[in-house]
């Protein structure tokens, strides 16, 4: 493995586990040869990319190597009049909607900390943000790949094509994967016109007026590409947090269709008792990101992050269950609800370092018996080992364990960290 070699290996760390090495390929040979060396040392390899979203999935169960992929990260074609871009998957976000940007063209991926994100990063963990019930999981926008698998092979899935209907579908399986399949090196994506106006409409909701403004928000002509309340958080937006919480709504299209939507928003929320709206054009995306950096930002030791997934009008529901799981513990929520999407963003905070070592494994497993289709998104790395990052573990995990058998037999890439410890 003559590549460079990087000493600081402290950045690489999982759930207590430290890599012997790390490793920087510079070039899509360079990592083929690392993979093949690594096979035949039996050694265990973990992905990374910026580690922004290194948090998800469970700790290895075994760790060896670390490859670091970033040095991968440049724009390979852009057919910008055919809505098509294919980059190296250690790209970061803020890096391809630049490139993206000189042609008017950009695609809603809302994954946090942008600038140290990479496209391979928000693939393998299937991040999705607030904008999908508009335009789409990041998967959709997923048409070609290029992925070198654990022996060293380099294979290819899609391409530039946007109704390419040739073969298997197969690039989309690795979405999701944590870097248990193999190492995406390439991204090919389908792109869209960046809207012509964009609005953020902030908005305090005053005490008991939180459910009569989401009932009337369900009536609004024009439907906000994002919806969200957040409760607490206050260090993350240097904002008090009083009454039911803060309402962002987000609109995107023409300028009339955003001064549509705006009046009508208005008159809707002040009808619900919420007495005033801040609108904010100019850095709307950037409020928004804000909120999505949240769902990640750690609170030091002291905390755990966790993702609820279900339908819209379960969201009361529940959120019920995790404030009374708190009060049980003796323990603070504070919420992200995701009014589009129906994902409920829960940060459970103890007094001391200490108090949440004691209450979160049980406080897990009490959510874990209440809730389906809950993960961990965030977790101090020194309870991440005695926590499953998922609930519970999906009918289909025979299914699962048997493609990582056909794609990694030997069980090197990044054992353990996919639902079910594949």
């Amino acid at each position: 493995m003559d590549v460079e070699r990087t000493t600081d290996l402290s950045r690489f760390a999982l759930g207590g586990y430290v890599p012997r090495r790390a490793c920087t390929p510079r070039t899509v040979e360079e990592l083929c040869a690392i993979l093949a060396a690594v096979r035949e040392l039996g050694e265990a390899v973990v992905f990374f990319g910026g580690g922004t979203l290194q948090c998800i999935g469970n700790p290895p169960t075994r760790y060896d190597t670390a490859i670091d992929l970033t040095a991968l990260n440049k724009p390979i074609a852009y057919e910008f009049a055919d809505l098509t871009i294919s980059v190296q998957a250690g790209m970061t976000l803020a890096s391809l909607q630049r490139v993206l940007a000189q042609h008017g063209q950009y695609i809603p991926l809302d994954a946090p900390r942008p600038v140290h994100s990479t496209v391979g990063g928000v693939l393998a963990s299937a991040w999705a943000g607030p904008r999908r019930a508009t335009y789409g999981r990041p998967r959709d926008f997923l048409i070609g790949s290029s992925i070198v698998l654990s022996d060293g092979t380099l294979a290819h899935a899609g391409g530039m094509t946007v109704k390419n209907v040739t073969g298997y579908d197969i690039g989309k399986l690795y979405v999701g994967s944590l870097g248990t399949l193999g190492a995406l090196v390439r991204a090919v994506f389908k792109t869209l016109p960046r809207p012509a106006a964009q609005r953020v409409a902030l908005a305090s909701l005053p005490e008991r007026t939180r459910e009569r403004a989401i009932k009337h928000l369900r009536t609004l002509s024009v439907e906000p590409t994002a919806a969200l309340i957040i409760d607490g958080f206050e260090n993350e937006f240097e904002e008090s947090n009083e009454g039911d919480g803060r309402m962002l709504l987000l609109f995107e299209g023409s300028t009339p269709l955003i001064e549509r939507a705006t009046r009508d928003a208005r008159s809707q929320l002040g009808a619900a008792g919420v007495p005033g709206t801040r609108l904010i054009d100019r850095g709307a995306i950037d409020v928004l990101q804000r909120v999505v950096d949240a769902y990640i930002s750690p609170a030091g030791r002291r905390s755990a992050t966790y993702r609820s997934a279900g339908l819209c009008t379960t969201l009361s529901e529940r959120l019920d269950v995790f404030t009374r799981a708190c009060r049980d513990a003796n323990c603070r929520l504070e919420s992200i609800t995701d009014l589009r999407t129906g994902d409920l963003i829960a940060r459970v905070s103890a007094t001391a370092a200490d108090h949440l070592e004691r209450t979160i494994v049980p406080f897990d497993d009490a959510i874990a018996t209440r809730l389906d289709r809950v993960s961990i998104l965030v977790a101090p790395e020194h309870l991440r080992s005695r926590l499953d990052a998922w609930a519970g573990s999906p009918a289909a995990v025979p299914q699962m364990r048997a493609i990582k058998h056909r794609f990694d037999p030997d069980g090197i890439l990044a054992p353990g960290r996919l639902v079910g410890n594949i």
